[in-house]
């Protein structure tokens, strides 16, 4: 009879061992006790340091802290408006190229290559200070700080995106495509109602994966002048001369917005995947 309950049995050389099986929650448990732990240690060295901390600066009990964190959270909107729609434009660009890399034409295989290999091999600060002053320059386009930097993190990110569509697609079985044209869809009808469907769900991971990290890249900006959260952190630390305090508000405002993102990512996931356990 196979054991149940907290333990099971493993045979191991002629033998059968007894081994403690834990709860899926405990990794949730382990995980908690070490971001506790971490923030123990890290006041433990604020503490310990020669540093003279002045956390009133950053503390909702009093009245300037209460200014202070009001000033910071200004920039949240801005990193959450040119996140998403940086990532909208990306998105878009990334199936479009992934489509012309999936295509039978070498011409458009190799456009499609070419703007991979182009856009990853860019460095995104390079671009956005290129996207802000070379575009006027170059071409006579005079953009705004908000508009450069979509431009610079939607082309930049659009060559990952291309990338991540173009696995997903892929990983489909042939047989999808080939049942789909047994019941006559054209090319557009496979792709949008059997493919991408599918596709969906392999690819939803990465692109949480690059939503994260397009909320982290969007610091970047702040080198052209866009007023988010890295931006009000800069023009704070100047005015109250208390740089770790409020850098240390920055990194939990960051740490915040990307667990939130993260979770909801994940909750995409189980609905798109209802049969899937954890």
């Amino acid at each position: 009879m196979r054991p149940t309950g907290i333990f099971r049995s493993v045979r191991r050389r002629g033998r059968c061992k007894k081994v403690r099986s834990f709860p899926k929650n405990r990794s949730k448990i382990y995980r908690r006790i070490g971001i506790v732990g971490g923030l123990i240690l890290l006041l433990s060295g604020c503490a310990s340091s020669g540093y003279t901390w002045g956390w009133f600066a950053v503390s909702p009990s009093t009245t300037i802290g209460r200014r202070n964190l009001l000033f910071l959270i200004k920039g949240l909107i801005p990193t959450l408006s040119i996140s998403a729609v940086s990532l909208s434009i990306s998105v878009v660009l990334g199936l479009v190229v992934a489509l012309l890399g999936l295509s039978k034409v070498p011409l458009l295989r190799g456009i499609s290559r070419i703007w991979v290999e182009a856009f990853r091999s860019v460095p995104v600060l390079v671009m956005l200070l290129w996207s802000y002053y070379g575009l006027p320059i170059t071409l006579g386009i005079d953009l705004d700080i908000f508009t450069a930097g979509v431009v610079a993190l939607a082309l930049c990110d659009s060559a990952f995106e291309a990338e991540i569509f173009r696995g997903g697609i892929q990983s489909i079985p042939r047989s999808q495509t080939e049942a789909a044209n047994l019941i006559g869809c054209t090319p557009y009808q496979t792709l949008r109602f059997v493919i991408l469907p599918q596709a969906v769900r392999h690819i939803l991971p990465p692109l949480g994966n690059q939503l994260a990290y397009m909320l982290k890249i969007s610091s970047l900006v702040s080198v052209i002048g866009l007023g988010e959260l890295t931006r009000k952190a800069n023009e704070l630390t100047v005015i109250e001369y208390r740089p770790l305090e409020i850098y240390s508000v920055l990194i939990f405002e960051y740490l915040i917005v990307v667990l939130v993102v993260s979770h909801l990512v994940r909750r995409m996931e189980k609905r798109l995947a209802p049969n899937q356990q954890d």
